[in-house]
């Protein structure tokens, strides 16, 4: 017997439709690539989204048509954000920040047909449009004031095309399974590979994402995603802000500590999400400033772990840190790290030592750890496996490519090394290929680099394996410093309180810089490239 219950389908233009209805009034703001500052309200917002909707439709765009993005976190991209799909077309973002062949590769992979950029990025554009066959035209995000003179084909200004159009459209009905949106991941190992999420899976992700345990968003907040748009879609954001109605800032190109908190004090922000390199500028800018943190009480730390001196930081500044963990595969969200009820009583490092894990899942997605050969570990906070995910807003499989990433059983390999602990708290010990093994037992870099980071002189620190006759592999913790390099005993005795001293690194190397992949992660090919004939003193 089936319910007798409505079947509306879950789709990405109901979102916008239900923040106009009911917050119509709320501010967007945004910082234009164009200089001072933008102000509109949800209501504003979906009238000029209908009429963006109107101009894919006049330029050919189709069902299942591909539609790219190069751009900021801005007014415009978010209205991309629920046009595109809105027609049920796909909104592909494109991170710029990637190599000129990976955004050639990208864009012809998913055969763009229109591309929407930024100013910043035109000239990119010109470098690379006669490698695009697929393009048919570019429309920059601007209006004709600021109109750029261009070697561009088939050119088109964002604000003109809307211009030309009225609001009066109504939002398509379709299957909810149908594809929203298109987002590539950083191909560091290979070519990047498309996931291919749908209206379903967002909005479930969006109910998910909203809920108290994961960012806890409510009419009441204002929000500023400092995590790129060109990210895994600002980790969801666009979409919970509309789903709750908060208050929505948008930053636009600068994202440095300054800038950050200046909009935070003026807009009255209450919450943000960013990878820690943003967060460690934001928190020197904000501890040689007396201007305290206005009205911020948390913020969301991803893309990689935040080191447990960093949330330090932010609790001396009463603000509440939840790191999240995820993929591109899991659009993106996966874990959050929040306290349960019996744990707010606890002493402040035995919370710390909860926080620094990667978090619980959110009801959605199902987790577990398994060995090489497949079989099930214990969820004992101790052994080392496999992490493998599941659920509604998990990948199926990449576009266009015939080789699945899912097992027989419909979990997905994240390609992590995980502990899992009796209460449900993931914590990555490293990547699969990144995983130190030093005579046949495992060592977690990252937790070495965490440990690293909390010594006074370090201001970024990574851990690869080196070469070792005995030991297969040691590790060598290569450091930027701030200032001039600290002593090197002294830091390994700091990190003798906190690691096994097995896996106290054999030497310690200081780099100006570490390389970073385009979504800001260490990059760890490279380092064990440059480092692949080091020598030891312990050999």
């Amino acid at each position: 017997m089936l319910g007798l219950m409505q079947q509306r389908p879950l789709l990405i233009s109901s979102l916008l439709e239900h923040a106009e209805l009911n917050h119509g009034e709320t501010e967007i703001v945004s910082c234009p690539v164009e200089g001072g500052e933008h102000r509109y309200t949800y209501a504003d917002c979906a009238k000029r989204t209908r009429k963006l909707a109107k101009t894919l439709k006049r330029l050919g765009v189709e069902t299942g048509d591909r539609v790219g993005t190069l751009a900021w976190n801005t007014w415009r991209h978010f209205e991309l954000f629920y046009a595109i799909p809105g027609i049920g077309a796909v909104c592909h973002t494109i991170n710029p920040r990637l190599f000129d062949d990976q955004i050639t590769y990208i864009a012809n992979h998913a055969e763009d047909r229109f591309l929407f950029v930024d100013l910043t990025f035109v000239e990119l554009v010109e470098r690379l449009i006669g490698r695009m066959p697929s393009v048919e035209a570019v429309i920059i995000l601007t209006d004709a004031a600021h109109m750029p003179k261009t070697s561009l084909p088939n050119v088109l200004c964002y604000e003109d095309l809307l211009a030309a159009e009225d609001d009066d459209f109504a939002w398509p009905q379709f299957d909810e399974n149908t594809a929203s949106s298109l987002c590539y991941t950083s191909g560091t190992t290979g070519d990047p590979k498309g996931v291919l999420y749908a209206h379903r899976s967002t909005v479930i992700h969006t109910y998910a994402a909203s809920l108290p345990d994961v960012h806890a968003f409510s009419a009441w907040d204002v929000i500023l995603p400092v995590a790129p748009m060109f990210h895994a879609n600002s980790w969801g954001i666009p979409y919970c802000a509309a789903a709750v109605g908060a208050k929505l800032v948008l930053p636009g190109r600068d994202v440095s500590g300054t800038t950050i908190h200046a909009l935070m004090l003026k807009e009255g922000v209450t919450h943000s999400a960013a990878v820690p390199t943003i967060w460690l500028d934001f928190l020197n800018q904000v501890e040689n400033s007396d201007k305290g943190t206005g009205k911020l009480n948390r913020v969301c730390v991803g893309g990689t772990a935040p080191p447990r001196s960093m949330i330090e930081r932010f609790h001396k500044l009463g603000i509440q840190v939840r790191q999240g963990w995820g993929m591109t595969e899991m659009s993106p969200m996966g874990t959050f790290a929040t306290l349960k009820r019996d744990m707010l009583d606890w002493p402040e490092d035995e919370k710390l030592d909860v926080l620094v894990k990667q978090g619980r899942g959110a009801f959605g997605v199902q987790m577990r750890i398994v060995d090489d050969a497949g079989t099930l570990l214990p969820r004992d906070g101790k052994t080392f496996g496999n992490l493998q995910v599941r659920g509604p807003w998990v990948t199926s499989g990449y576009f266009k490519r015939d080789d699945s990433p899912i097992d027989a059983d419909g979990w997905f390999n994240t390609g992590d090394v995980a502990t899992i602990d009796p209460r449900g708290f993931m914590q990555i010990t490293d990547r699969a290929k990144d995983v130190i093994k030093s005579g046949g037992e495992w060592i977690s870099s990252i937790e070495l680099e965490n440990a690293a980071m909390g010594f006074p002189g370090v201001a970024e620190a990574a851990v690869i394996g080196a070469h070792h006759p005995k030991w297969d592999e040691r590790p060598l913790l290569v450091v930027v410093p701030k200032g001039a390099p600290p002593d090197k005993r002294a830091l390994i005795d700091y990190l003798s309180g906190h690691v096994a001293k097995w896996w106290l690194p054999d030497d310690v190397v200081f780099v100006e810089e570490l390389p970073h992949t385009a979504t800001g992660k260490v990059q760890k090919t490279a380092l064990r490239e440059r480092f692949r004939d080091y020598k030891l003193p312990t050999i």
